[in-house]
């Protein structure tokens, strides 16, 4: 930088010439110089001040529209940063065959403790007390007070307790918004759903898991983002499961039953539009797994599905269809059916004694002669008998969507000697689910295609292997017509929609061998319209007693029989079918000679 000097020679020269002072010179460039100084420390001061104005206004700026846009927002509890995945926590919903809901998500809140911000740790435990009477207020206080500084107080909250824990004005009360699992139908078909829990918790959200049933077993389905929200369609009917279980329920207790089950299946799909089984439970609501006794009593148990039981002379349509299959014998071919009959050490007989002397294969089935299915058994053999069972799928657990199917396994004879092909021709000896017995009669009577049960809805038939030919699942079908016509099942009588069926009747085992006299499964296996089956329904009770009568009564004719016609008679129409004539026997034509 040049700065003029204070004394320039020039001028001090110039001004001794005119007699003048030089030092004026100098205090005048003095003076000019410090003019020039402070100016230029203003305008730096100026700038500084400037800048410093500026930075407060950005802060200040930023800070107002933080807490613009917090006023503006949800109010949400902080998450603590944290390692690991997302909880995962929407759910997709789960719907009958016409879109109705059975399980849905419902937004709650769930309620915690902080207890480093609480204030009145006694009151608030006193009217936690009061809101939620299954809560202690004196464990309550001890847990405030305490070395813990978190504490899970409810997992889910109705919006009047929140409201109420909300009046409670205490600051360390803190509510977690999350997702729970809704069953806006109850009881309604509670086996099938299974139910839903929390899997891990945090404080803003919870992941929501499958504990049972299809719930559990689509639960990654349920759960995967990438089906969009799609729900999981299920075979059932709502309608015709909320008229099942009205039905079945009344039906138990009227015929004293300790317990029941219901299967209703479509012959050609392998949907299954109803399956109930009693006692039940709310999903809602799931209650905890017996700790001792026998599982069987507990509501959670399926007993269509895990229940496997000697069902009884249902079994004797199959022996008597595969007989005919194999070209042994036609629904006229007579069959000695003398009782008893003697087979080693074992003596085969009929209920109640009878004897029916020599009778066609078609009342060998109206009259449940066990001596007339015992003759067919033998003459199939043991090997071709077990043979076609298992590709009935008896031999194989339930092969059923539900994460329970694979322990419904079939109790089969460790050697299938002779004597058990006899006594498992009509039902004894062989242990199977009422959802085993409906997929058999199912593929018995569609034409003789298997079909496997399904509670995923199907579009189009399965078309199956052929497993027995088209006469003779004809024929099965006229044999079951028959035994609600004029032979075990005449309570099963539905006029307009030809029900056909075969009863059954089984001594309960005893846990530690032999069978009870006094308790029965009573079973139902039952097909409409038997000239055209479109569907075939299974009703079984646990233990009945029927006793309108001078002596109780326990044979499924009596107990599960009349159920099952009054659900037929209450289902067929929610499904779509009229009531119509049954066609008339076909006429014989006779060729007359022209002269």
């Amino acid at each position: 930088m040049i700065r003029t000097p204070l004394r320039p020679l020039a001028r001090v020269l110039s001004a001794r010439e005119k007699g003048e002072n030089p030092e004026a010179i100098e205090q005048e460039n003095l003076r000019q110089r410090h003019e020039v100084m402070r100016d230029r420390a203003r305008h730096r001061a100026e700038g500084r001040l400037f800048l410093l104005a500026l930075c407060f206004f950005c802060a200040y700026a930023v800070i107002g529209m933080r807490m613009g846009s917090l006023a503006a927002s949800e109010p949400s509890e902080p998450r603590a940063a944290a390692t690991g995945s997302d909880i995962v926590a929407q759910r997709a919903n789960i719907v009958d065959r016409n879109g109705r809901i059975l399980a849905t998500n419902l937004s709650t809140h769930s309620l915690y403790a902080q207890m480093r911000d609480m204030v009145e740790p006694e009151r608030a435990a006193r009217e936690l007390a009061t809101i939620f009477p299954d809560l202690d207020a004196d464990k309550l206080y001890a847990d405030f007070t305490g070395k813990k500084k978190f504490l899970w107080i409810k997992k889910k909250l109705s919006p009047e307790q929140m409201q109420a824990v909300h009046d409670i004005g205490e600051p360390g009360l803190l509510f977690g918004p999350r997702e729970m699992r809704l069953y806006p139908n109850g009881k309604l078909a509670a086996h099938v759903l299974g139910g839903a829990s929390f899997g891990r918790e945090g404080v803003h959200s919870a992941e929501v898991v499958g504990v049972a049933g299809v719930e559990k077993e689509f639960d990654t389905w349920l759960r995967d983002p990438a089906n969009n929200g799609a729900p999981l369609e299920l075979s059932l009917d709502l309608t015709v499961q909320a008229a099942s279980r009205e039905i079945l329920e009344g039906g138990m207790r009227l015929m004293n039953a300790k317990g029941a089950s219901s299967v209703l299946m479509d012959v050609k799909t392998g949907e299954i539009l109803s399956l109930v089984s009693l006692p039940d439970f709310d999903p809602n609501d799931r209650p905890r797994p017996l700790a001792k006794g026998d599982a069987g009593d507990s509501p959670l148990f399926n007993r269509a599905v895990q229940g496997v039981y000697e069902l009884g002379s249902v079994f004797k349509i199959f022996t008597a269809a595969q007989a005919m299959d194999l070209g042994l014998v036609n629904p006229d071919t007579m069959i000695e059916a003398n009782a008893p009959m003697k087979w080693g050490k074992f003596k085969i007989k009929e209920f109640r004694n009878k004897s029916y002397g020599t009778i066609s294969v078609t009342d060998v089935i109206v009259n449940s002669s066990n001596v007339g299915t015992a003759k067919l058994a033998l003459a199939i053999g043991s090997e071709r008998q077990q043979a076609f069972l298992d590709s009935l799928g008896f031999l194989q657990p339930t092969p059923l969507e539900l994460v329970e199917a694979p322990t419904g396994k079939p109790l089969v004879p460790p050697r299938w000697t002779e004597i058990s092909t006899i006594t498992i021709s009509y039902g004894h000896g062989l242990s199977s689910s009422p959802v085993h017995l409906a997929a058999g009669y199912a593929s018995l009577l569609n034409g003789g295609r298997r079909v496997q049960p399904t509670l995923l809805r199907q579009d189009k038939p399965q078309n199956g292997e052929r497993i027995l030919s088209e006469e003779a699942s004809k024929a099965a079908g006229s044999m079951l017509r028959q035994v609600v016509t004029r032979g075990t099942a005449s309570f099963g009588e539905v006029p307009g929609y030809a029900v056909g069926g075969k009863t059954g009747t089984a001594d309960k085992p005893k846990p530690k061998g032999g069978y009870y006299d006094d308790k029965v499964i009573a079973t139902f296996a039952s097909v409409f319209p038997a000239h055209d089956p479109k569907y075939v329904l299974i009703v079984t009770l646990d233990e009945p007693v029927e006793t309108s009568g001078t002596t109780p009564r326990r044979t499924a004719g009596w107990t599960a029989v009349p159920v099952a016609a009054e659900m037929i008679r209450r289902a067929a129409p929610l499904l779509g079918l009229r009531p119509e004539a049954e066609p008339a026997p076909e006429a014989e034509v006779v060729r007359v000679a022209q002269h």
